[in-house]
């Protein structure tokens, strides 16, 4: 045996049926009794589901405002007149005055929704810091380089939490007012702020660096807040629970959106006597405007939703499925029509021989 037929000989596979591909197989011939079942039943499907879809989409109840405040629009323009090219006034406030007829049903989702804002950019969407958000305390002083340019000051300090989601933070606040009479006092309405964000995020994503010595400010000493933030990570919220790192508002805007127009989580309304829904009346939200969006020709809303069994509002998944199922049923009916017409053709050639 030559030293050519030995090597060959070791590279080949085993002779088992496994690697000789010798298996039995099931190798369906498709013929028109199976094909033509399979998509009108496919098609039905996709139908039926497609119209579930749709209704329950149309049965959930929204409520928007556009509160951007374009000039002659409403209150909130007198805020939204240094918005062009720097931040609006510090708590620069307007409010949205609406009614309801009925009871709009629980439970209630409170949404701030952007328009022509893209999170998505891949720039945009890499410019944080993964290691730093976890917690690690060395890496509060050497954040990683995807956060340039916000990754230190110019006076060095290295900034916490980095990069330009963390930048860009939203920041405008609601509060929402109800008079269950005319003429009486407004009532303000509780706001559930707490569990917005994912379960996996508050708890394995972010995380705060140890406290030096039972403050978590001695554990963010010596770093500085992103350059748009007017105070520090460890004074989002005066909750002790609810800041740094694993504030509610701030995990929730640092999982980014795909699409340039997107909602984000502010608030539940399931407390006291608003648990089965907003009761008619009339009803105030107070804005307090900070997020500058008209240097981008974005657009800031307010929107009030309920949910189904399928989420939120989203008649584009009914649609799709109403498409495919119809197209299913179409292309069924012009197979059928071909079948039928060159089964007959080739009865009368077989009636010809």
């Amino acid at each position: 045996m030559t030293w050519s037929a030995t090597a060959r000989g070791a590279h080949q596979p085993d002779n088992t049926a496994f690697t000789q591909q010798r298996l039995p197989a099931w190798q369906p011939l498709l013929s028109a009794s199976i094909a033509l079942p399979l998509f009108f039943c496919a098609g039905l499907a996709f139908i039926g589901l497609g119209l579930g879809l749709f209704y329950s989409s149309n049965g959930i109840k929204e409520l928007k405002y556009d509160y951007t405040g374009n000039p002659g629009t409403g209150n909130c323009s007198a805020c939204a007149l240094a918005d062009q090219d720097r931040a609006p006034p510090l708590r620069c406030s307007c409010a949205w005055y609406f009614s309801l007829r009925e009871l709009f049903p629980g439970p209630v989702y409170l949404y701030y929704e952007l328009t022509n804002f893209y999170q998505n950019n891949r720039r945009y969407s890499v410019s944080r810091d993964d290691t730093q958000l976890s917690g690690l305390a060395s890496a509060l002083r050497h954040p990683a380089n995807e956060c340039a340019p916000y990754q230190r000051r110019a006076s060095g300090l290295p900034i916490a939490p980095c990069g330009a989601i963390a930048n860009s933070l939203f920041n405008d606040s609601f509060s929402l007012w109800h008079q269950r009479q005319p003429g009486g006092p407004y009532v303000e309405v509780p706001l559930d702020r707490t569990g917005i964000a994912w379960w996996t995020d508050c708890h394995v994503k972010f995380r705060n660096p140890p406290l030096v010595n039972g403050s978590l400010a001695l554990a963010f000493q010596g770093t500085a807040p992103p350059p748009n933030w007017p105070r520090p990570v460890y004074e989002l919220s005066p909750d002790p629970n609810n800041t740094g790192f694993i504030n509610q508002d701030f995990v929730v805007w640092m999982r980014t959106a795909a699409l340039p127009t997107f909602r984000k989580l502010y608030a539940r309304i399931r407390q006291g006597n608003y648990s089965t829904g907003l009761p008619r009346g009339a009803y105030l939200v107070n804005i307090t405007y900070n997020y500058p969006v008209r240097a981008f020709g974005g657009h800031k809303l307010i929107v009030f939703s309920n949910i189904s069994w399928m989420g939120g509002k989203n008649p584009f998944l009914g649609i799709a499925y109403l498409v495919v199922g119809s197209l299913c049923i179409i292309m069924g009916f012009v197979m059928l029509v071909v079948y039928i017409r060159y089964q007959d053709q080739n009865d009368e050639d077989e009636d010809a021989e």
